[in-house]
């Protein structure tokens, strides 16, 4: 690469196809037709999560795809061209969208809410460049991390409950099953955009039983109890086929700011796993490269929700297409990107999102909703995180109540907090607090060993919390 800013490859070989058991290292590339390919491949992979994030949180999909290209391409320029990824669009915020709009905030709001999120993950990325990872694992060590992204999912169960599934329950059950089989029975690339699948299921199960069966009458998307469509294409129908989408400014408001800041602990965890993943998978060990990725990634949400758009974050599912392509260039990033702009410019695509009926989004986010709460569980084990330790269970189960069941603590009449921020509040400070004030035998603990996992830094939590293991992000798609 030259100039420094990773975006200019030498051609692998014959630029055909990888030779037995090599890999196209980040600053290479194969053919153009051929790294366009696997282009359009990566944005296949994290096209469902993508749009059914913006779909969630009531903000536009062609401009959530449109500036998921502009945020790759900002980090692929930040990261130098050595961390290859793709920043899609976070469901990690899905819940603060939803305790938002619950409180009469508008799309300004939430999207100025998470904004200052972006800010606050962009300082964090800034201090990890000057202090190192060591910070993070000793402020929010796995036991937090496990707790803040178990009760941000779980918080959502209400939504499923109250919003979605009464529009169609029997769409709903059906997509459920059909997502719940694709996910399972699947394989390969097919498994990663099973949840894509099973929406798209959904989609045409919805129109045939509009043709069979006729109108549906249940609660609609406001909530009122009448006859409608279970899928209603006229919006499809009146778009352009090409047009800017819609940009609004973000509106900064404090009680919508503290519900979503705590969503800032999964995004650094979910953050270090992926530059973790993407080192040891091409090679290169990407430690000093973790505080960059986690400033670009705010950087990058900084930039998609100042012109109204939703968060950015790393993609796991892209490093499933590099695993099974063993292709990591940095080209084929940058061709996604350019694809996800070109997607973003043609409204009418958008509008056969935004269709999408209530029921069939019952059915799926029964499942994502419930796995990105248990990803909080996975993060415990693989952590091996001792939850007999009344150290870890007493915050722990105090937090996740609370996030679950969205307990309030009102201290004026214009300002309280409650489920997410409170719950996340209780168990990041209660941890430390306890920790801080325990008697010498209940901390000392004999310390799991993982000798197969290597760490960023050398310390280990003496609760049996060891720091510097990877864990699985929080959003996946």
């Amino acid at each position: 690469m030259s100039g420094g800013l990773g975006v200019r490859w030498k051609l692998h070989g014959d630029g055909r196809v990888p030779a037995p058991g090599a890999v196209v290292r980040p600053d290479e590339r194969l053919s153009w037709p051929r790294t366009a390919g696997l282009g359009a491949q990566h944005v296949v992979a994290m096209f469902g999560a993508s749009f059914v994030a913006p779909v969630l949180m009531g903000l536009d999909p062609n401009l959530a795809i449109m500036m998921s290209g502009l945020a790759t391409m900002m980090f692929l320029l930040a990261t130098r061209g050595r961390v290859p990824s793709y920043l899609g669009c976070s469901l990690s915020f899905v819940g603060v969208a939803a305790v938002i709009r619950g409180q009469g905030g508008s799309s300004a709001t939430v999207t100025g809410a998470i904004l200052a999120v972006g800010v606050a993950l962009f300082l964090v990325g800034l201090a990890v460049q000057k202090f190192g990872a060591r910070i993070i694992h000793a402020a929010m060590p796995p036991v937090v991390t496990g707790a803040v992204v178990m009760l941000i999912g779980f918080n959502l169960a209400p939504v499923t409950a109250s919003t979605y599934w009464p529009q169609d329950q029997w769409t709903a059950l059906l997509t459920m099953l059909l997502t719940g089989l694709a996910v399972v029975c699947l394989r390969g690339f097919w498994s990663r955009v099973a949840i894509f699948l099973g929406l798209v299921a959904g989609y045409l199960m919805s129109w045939g039983f509009d043709t069979v069966f006729g109108k549906i009458h249940s609660q609609d998307a406001s909530g009122k109890v009448t006859d409608h469509w279970r899928l209603d294409l006229s919006g499809v129908a009146k778009a352009d086929w090409f047009g800017f989408p819609p940009v609004h400014g973000p509106d900064f408001s404090w009680s919508a700011i503290l519900v979503a800041l705590p969503v800032v602990i999964a995004l650094v965890a979910e953050n270090a796993g992926h530059v973790k993943a993407v080192g040891e998978m091409t090679g290169d060990p990407l430690d000093d490269k973790l505080g960059t990725a986690i400033s670009a990634d705010g950087a990058g949400s900084i930039l998609s929700t100042a012109f109204g758009g939703p968060a950015t974050t790393t993609y796991s599912e892209n490093i499933g297409v590099m695993a099974a392509t063993r292709v990591y260039s940095t080209a084929a990033y940058w061709a996604a990107a350019c694809f996800a702009l070109l997607f973003g410019l043609c409204p009418k695509f958008g509008a056969i999102v935004a269709a999408i009926p209530g029921g069939v989004l019952g059915g799926i986010t029964v499942i994502l909703y419930g796995m990105i709460g248990l990803l909080g569980a996975q993060i415990w084990i693989n952590n091996r995180v001792d939850m007999r330790s009344p150290l870890n269970l007493v915050p722990v189960a105090a937090g996740i109540i609370i996030g679950v069941g969205n307990v309030s603590l009102k201290f004026t009449d214009n300002f309280e907090l409650s489920g997410i921020a409170l719950g996340t509040l209780v168990v990041l400070t209660g941890y430390h607090v306890l920790k801080a004030l325990a008697p010498p035998h209940m901390k000392a603990q004999e310390p799991l060993l993982d000798e197969g996992t290597s760490g960023y830094d050398e310390q280990t939590d003496t609760t049996g919390t060891d720091g510097p293991r990877p864990h699985p992000r929080p959003d996946e798609g």
